[in-house]
C-alpha cells in the first residue's frame, strides 16, 4: 500500500555563516503491506514524525519517492490525486489536547472534513455519521455538543481517532497516539485501535518509541537512529535476534516488572562514534527473514 524510496526531508537552520542543513529524515526505504501495521521506532528527535508528516504531505519532502497504492503522491499533485491522499491518508496526532480546536464542537471537529469535501447531503446525514463514529471508539451521543476541554486526555485521544476513521482511510499513521496518556488509559487506546484495525481492515503506520509496545502491537519494525533506518525486521526476530549496536540499546532499556531482575541487569549504552564509514561505507544487508541490517561488511561480521 504504502512504497517509500530514499525519502529526505532536510531543513535550514541559522542565518550567513552560521547556516546549517539538519538531515531529520536522510534517504530512508520502507513498504507497509495492506492491513499490515508498521512500527517505526526510536528515541527522540531521531526523524519518526518528520517522516510521517512528509508521507501525508504536511512537509515537501526534499527528496526521494513516495508511492500511496501505486500513485506517486510525493511529487505535485492535480486535484484529483490530493482528494486521494487526503481522504486516504490520516493522521492521529501525539498531543491529544493541542490537535483539537478549543472552539468548536465534537461534532465540527469530527465531521470538518465530510463538510469541506462535500460529503454529506445535510446537517442530519452529518450528525448521524459523527454518532456513529462516536460509538465505535466508546464514547456516548451527548459528547457530540461538548468542547475539547470538557474530556481527559483518553476521551480526547478517541476524538482524535474519530476525526480520522470518519473519511474512512486505508492508511493511518499514528504518531505516538498514547505517549501523552496515563498507563491504564494507554493500554486501553491501544485494544482501541487494534479492534479498529481488524473490523476496518486498516494499514497503520505506528510511531512509537517504547519498543515493549510496538512489539505487542506491529507486524513488523524498523529502528530509526539519525534519520537513518538502521535496523528492520519482525518484533519475534529483532527481539530474538538484534544485529545493529542501536537495537541491542534499546531492547536493553525495556523495563521488566521483576525488581529482583532490575536490581542486577547492565544496560547497554550506544555511542554513534563507535562507527568508522571513512573507508568502509555502510549498506543495507539482508539477513533473511525480512531482517535488514544498516551496517558496513566489517561491523556484519563483528556484531551479527
Amino acid at each position: 500500500m504504502l512504497d517509500v524510496k530514499n525519502l529526505q526531508q532536510h531543513f535550514k537552520s541559522g542565518f550567513g555563516r552560521n547556516k546549517v542543513v539538519v538531515k531529520a529524515v536522510d534517504g530512508i526505504n520502507f513498504q507497509i503491506k495492506r492491513s499490515e501495521t508498521y512500527g517505526l521506532v526510536g528515541e527522540s528527535g531521531c526523524g519518526k514524525t518528520t517522516t510521517g508528516r512528509s508521507i501525508i504531505r504536511l512537509y515537501k519532502p526534499t527528496g526521494g519517492e513516495v508511492y500511496f497504492n501505486g500513485d506517486l503522491i510525493s511529487g505535485k499533485l492535480d486535484r484529483h490525486m490530493r482528494f486521494k491522499v487526503t481522504q486516504g491518508i490520516q493522521m492521529i496526532f501525539q498531543d491529544p489536547i493541542s490537535s483539537l480546536n478549543p472552539r468548536m464542537t465534537v461534532r465540527e471537529i469530527i465531521g470538518e472534513g465530510l463538510i469541506i469535501n462535500k460529503l454529506v447531503a445535510n446537517e442530519k446525514e452529518l450528525t448521524d455519521r459523527v454518532l456513529k463514529i462516536l460509538r465505535m471508539v466508546g464514547l456516548q451521543d451527548d459528547h457530540i455538543n461538548r468542547y475539547p476541554h470538557e474530556f481527559s486526555g483518553g476521551q480526547r485521544q478517541r476524538i482524535g481517532i474519530a476525526r480520522v476513521l470518519i473519511s474512512n482511510p486505508s492508511l493511518i499513521i499514528a504518531d505516538e497516539p498514547i505517549s501523552a496518556l496515563d498507563v491504564s488509559v494507554q493500554a486501553q487506546v491501544l485494544n482501541l485501535l487494534n479492534g479498529l484495525k481488524k473490523e476496518l481492515g486498516l494499514t497503520i503506520l505506528f510511531i512509537a518509541h517504547d519498543l515493549s509496545v510496538v512489539k505487542y502491537f506491529s507486524d513488523y519494525v524498523g529502528v530509526m537512529h539519525s534519520g537513518k533506518i538502521v535496523e528492520s525486521g519482525t518484533p519475534e526476530e529483532l527481539y530474538k535476534n538484534p544485529v545493529h549496536p542501536y537495537t541491542k540499546a534499546l531492547i536493553s532499556a525495556i523495563p521488566v516488572p521483576d525488581p529482583n531482575y532490575e536490581k542486577g541487569r547492565k544496560y547497554l549504552c550506544y555511542d554513534p562514534g563507535m562507527h568508522d564509514y571513512t573507508v568502509n561505507k555502510p549498506e543495507m544487508h539482508d539477513l533473511g527473514d525480512r531482517h535488514f541490517v544498516y551496517l558496513s561488511k566489517e561491523e556484519l561480521k563483528q556484531f551479527g
